[in-house]
């Protein structure tokens, strides 16, 4: 791994986990390319697996966790390309920090947290507001990616990227850039088949699952424990105080002190 504030202009190398969640985004838009572009496939299997905002709310709870494998499979390749292309370059330095078991949860968690905060928000906001916020069908791993930027950039703090392999930009404007093109996107009102909510979720979940080293959100969850931990022992505590006052019993001091104990004590 290179050493921090050092550029990066060497193409990564991506572990076994990395390779494995690209081959299969790279299936699965195949087989649907193929299918809908040259079998003469409905495109129907295909919109059963986005996610759709009604139809889960009937109970088809799979499509959070479907819609980030989608890919536009007719009329352009970039969808699909992109996607990798920013999985490789950041995920290949996350996995080789994180190792590939959180690297996967982390992938799997994001995209489901993304779609799923979209899913909420757009089943509870005014048809008018959710229109031009979330189209009918969202997919694609763009959520994930944007996770994925965004946990890089927390976790490699004063590391410095060759945007296009030409300007150099530290982990602080990398954040900068990448909040401030879906702020843009928004105002212009561009269409994302994923849908602006689910990116913003996505930049949200990379904080909160990766955004540092144990994450945010463990850190929270150890915060939580502890105190949980501490008030029970208070109150243990009190109720052994109770205990000893309803007894009627009292410790004697020991030694030589005069005075007689009481004649109602053990002895």
């Amino acid at each position: 791994m290179p050493s921090p504030g050092a550029q990066q202009l060497a193409f990564p190398k991506p572990g076994r986990a990395l390779k494995a969640v690209l081959i299969l985004l790279f299936v699965v838009w195949l087989v649907f390319a193929l299918g809908m572009n040259w079998a003469g496939v409905s495109p129907a299997p295909f919109f059963t697996l986005t996610g759709n905002t009604t139809a889960i709310a009937a109970g088809e709870v799979w499509r959070i966790f479907t819609a980030p494998l989608l890919h536009v499979p007719t009329g352009s390749i970039s969808h699909i390309f992109f996607t990798m292309l920013m999985l490789y370059f950041f995920g290949s330095s996350l996995e080789e920090a994180w190792g590939p078991k959180r690297f996967v949860k982390f992938l799997i968690l994001s995209g489901a947290l993304a779609y799923g905060t979209q899913f909420l928000l757009s089943a509870l906001l005014p048809d008018s507001i959710a229109s031009k916020l979330v189209p009918s069908d969202y997919f694609g791993g763009s959520p994930v990616v944007e996770a994925c930027i965004i946990a890089w950039a927390c976790s490699f703090r004063g590391r410095t990227i060759l945007l296009f392999f030409v300007v150099p930009v530290g982990t602080r404007t990398l954040i900068y850039l990448t909040v401030g093109a879906n702020v843009l996107m928004l105002i212009a009102g561009a269409n994302t088949p994923s849908g602006h909510i689910a990116l913003f979720a996505g930049m949200g979940a990379g904080w909160l699952l990766g955004g540092d080293t144990p994450s945010p959100l463990r850190k929270f969850y150890l915060k939580y424990r502890l105190a949980r931990l501490e008030r029970e022992a208070d109150e243990e505590r009190v109720r052994k105080k109770l205990r000893v006052k309803r007894s009627g019993l009292q410790v004697l001091p020991g030694g030589k002190e005069e005075g007689r104990p009481p004649k109602n004590s053990l002895n």
